[in-house]
């Protein structure tokens, strides 16, 4: 089940990624955002779990920078 997780958590962060990568996602929109906190708040949990830390700094900062830039850019367009 662990592995499903983590699997599902790099694919939402993955997709949103090669999206922008094509030009057809904005890395400032939430659409972009919201998939990145979640998908890293997966695999940091399961990261926490194994006690795999540098795994956790990884992932808690990947969450963090989507948190700011939901916060901070209100989610806008900007490219």
């Amino acid at each position: 089940m662990t592995q499903l997780l983590q699997i599902v958590g790099a694919l939402m962060i993955l997709v949103p990624f090669a999206l922008q990568q094509f030009g057809s996602l904005s890395p400032a929109s939430p659409s972009f955002l919201w998939p990145n906190l979640l998908g890293s708040g997966v695999l940091a949990a399961t990261a926490i779990s194994a006690q795999q830390w540098g795994f956790v700094l990884l992932e808690g900062c990947w969450a963090a920078v989507s948190v700011r830039g939901l916060l901070f850019t209100g989610g806008s367009q900007r490219r």
